[in-house]
């Protein structure tokens, strides 16, 4: 996963309405968003416009804070 980021929402360190929100990032690729769907136990994926989110609302989530399952969906999400 050649020059993945994940992120958080810096003024919500990763928890919006009490759900677990990251962001990915490939090179100069689109951001996309992943939700924590507990009541199936999957990881939802969402492709962000531009106009919805900007750079500087984000900041770079720790690889160890992402939990497991989720970079098992990002593996199948970003395949070389």
């Amino acid at each position: 996963m050649n020059g993945l980021r994940v992120y958080i929402k810096t003024e919500t360190r990763g928890l919006v309405n009490g759900e677990n929100v990251f962001y990915s990032r490939r090179g100069d690729g689109p951001i996309y968003c992943w939700r924590y769907e507990a009541a199936i136990s999957y990881w939802r994926v969402a492709r962000m416009h531009a106009a919805d989110i900007t750079q500087r609302e984000l900041c770079v989530a720790s690889w160890k804070s992402v939990p497991e399952n989720l970079q098992t969906r990002l593996g199948e999400h970003y395949q070389d």
